[in-house]
């Protein structure tokens, strides 16, 4: 492929991903210039294809990008009026008061939103202001100059057969140059993946921790609405096997939002995170709140946790890591949201006043200096303890300690534990089989549960299966003669899609990856023990569709 010639298209600021730190970013930067040239590459359908709507959103800092955006329209109507916590146990339940939660956790005055019509509607704003978006066009790879700098990316491949070559519809794709990229992919980007190993921007800094994050849909009973309710639990069914928790969100149209999150520091291999998503809906309380209502839709992503001390350096020479590129996620509020769009802006400015300078493909120092000092920074180190006292001490001390310490942070701005450090990577946490017991999951029941690929197809994932897989081994071997014997092969479990599965060929067993199902977690290129798996971006367009709700 490094042979083939492309057109190239030139601009002031190219912008990969369109999530809310990349609109946020473009909107930003033509309210600043109208005469910059910005685009925004959407590897998804449409904008918003690949969001996985439903979040509680802070609106602070869509505020400070569109002050008006009541007036201008946007969908953003439902406010939180309730705010609930409990911790579960297999049949009961204990509500923790709110009283003695600090003020940070207090949803009051934040909306339940879907994020996907959240970002259509941000694209809207961004196209009204002269703002060139591609959606189906995907960026695969990052293009540099001569020093080193990143000075574009490839987007747009498309008819590659199969084994990588090119078929008889192929498309070579372009590349798009700027005097700065923007790469705001979400967790776990491929092209981030590859900035952040190349300029070694972890250094000095904590491995970035994960979550997996597994939500439905559901249209329930108009008795049992509640519209603005917000519940978050712990505890049952994952106790000590895994941190985690759920949230359910009452959003309007009778629809609920109900989630559920595995943090992927588990020790025991035979976890299985969807079906304890699953095994959740049965609790009493979830299962009377379904009972009579139907699953609309399913949709899985990471979710970055390491927090303040997991991000790394955002800028490089030419690029700047934006929102969940960087890890910008608020664990115990889980919230990101608001640091993506204001990470968005920060960025912006940076690179406005580089190019009034004009300046081009050096680091913008401005921005790393206002992600780690500004509003982001404050809403972060608030928050910095709780992640790596949950995976020391477990659920109840994290509670105790990590509540003192956030009221600390709030009322002094200080820390009497100091910032505690994350330990060994997810991958690095996995541990052997034969030292942990298998888990035995109760059968989907096709009411309140559901076996994982009947849920893919809710998902409305769609993969051209003549395309090369994404999903890449570096060692085709690793997964049968290491991950079997040695961890039961957890690619069959964590994963939420069923893409990967051990079958028995010709007497032995065999690993298929069934890269159709994907719906672009990136999971396995986390949690994978051997880090055998690389998740590379497919062909434009493909993926999941979440609907539009």
């Amino acid at each position: 492929m490094a042979q083939i010639e492309r057109e190239s298209m030139e601009y002031d600021v190219v912008i990969v991903g369109a999530g809310p730190a990349g609109l946020s970013a473009a909107i930003r930067l033509k309210q600043l210039d109208a005469d910059l040239n910005v685009v925004v590459l959407e590897k998804g359908s449409e904008v918003g294809a690949h969001i996985l709507s439903g979040a509680v959103l802070d609106p602070v800092g869509l505020d400070a990008l569109i002050p008006d955006w009541k007036e201008k329209g946007a969908p953003i109507k439902t406010e939180v009026k309730a705010d609930n916590f409990y911790m579960l146990g297999e049949a009961g339940k204990i509500r923790i008061p709110n009283w003695p939660m600090p003020p940070l956790m207090n949803n009051h005055g934040k909306y339940i939103v879907s994020m996907a019509n959240v970002c259509r509607w941000m694209a809207e704003q961004a196209e009204g202001l002269g703002v060139e978006i591609f959606p189906g066009f995907a960026a695969s790879e990052l293009v540099y100059g001569e020093n080193g700098e990143v000075k574009g990316v490839v987007a747009g491949v498309m008819g590659l057969n199969s084994d990588g070559t090119p078929g008889p519809n192929f498309e070579p794709g372009m590349e798009l140059h700027g005097k700065y990229v923007f790469l705001s992919e979400g967790v776990r980007g491929s092209l981030a993946k590859e900035i952040i190993a190349r300029y070694d921007l972890s250094k000095g800094h904590c491995p970035q921790k994960f979550g997996i994050g597994m939500k439905e849909i559901w249209e329930i009973d108009p008795a049992k609405h509640r519209e603005g309710t917000v519940t978050h639990t712990m505890g049952w069914p994952l106790g000590k096997n895994a941190g985690g928790g759920s949230f359910i969100y009452h959003l309007e149209n009778n629809q609920v939002y109900v989630g559920f999150v595995v943090h992927l520091n588990y020790q025991n291999p035979h976890l299985y995170p969807y079906m304890e998503f699953q095994r959740f809906k049965h609790h009493p309380m979830v299962a009377e709140l379904l009972k009579g209502g139907k699953r609309v839709a399913y949709g899985a992503r990471a979710i970055s946790e390491g927090g303040w001390q997991s991000i790394p350096k955002v800028v490089a020479p030419g690029v700047a890591l934006l929102g969940c590129s960087a890890g910008l996620v608020n664990v115990p509020r889980i919230k990101g949201n608001h640091n993506a769009m204001l990470s968005g802006m920060a960025a912006a400015e940076a690179a406005h006043e580089a190019i009034k300078a004009g300046r081009a493909g050096d680091e913008l120092a401005a921005y790393e200096t206002e992600l780690r000092s500004g509003p982001i920074a404050k809403d972060l180190k608030k928050v910095r303890n709780v992640k790596p006292m949950w995976s020391r001490w477990g659920m109840i001390p994290s509670l105790v300690f990590g509540g003192f310490d956030m009221w600390t942070n709030n009322l002094f701005g200080v820390s009497l534990f100091g910032t505690l450090k994350h330990g060994k990577t997810d991958a690095a946490a996995t541990g052997e089989a034969s030292k942990f017991p298998v888990i035995d999951y109760p059968k989907p029941d096709g009411v309140l549960s559901f076996d994982r690929l009947t849920n893919v197809s809710f998902s409305f994932t769609n993969h051209e299966e003549s395309q090369p897989a994404h999903l890449k081994l570096k060692d085709p071997s690793v997964p049968v003669s290491v991950n079997l014997p040695k961890f039961a092969e957890p690619a069959q479990r964590y994963c939420p899609a069923g893409v990967y599965e051990i079958v028995e060929k010709d007497g032995k067993p065999e690993f298929v990856i069934n890269f159709q199902n994907c719906v672009h977690c990136k999971t396995c290129d986390i949690k994978d023990p051997s880090q055998n798996i690389n998740w590379t971006t497919p062909q434009g367009g493909d993926g999941p569709n979440y609907p539009n709700m």
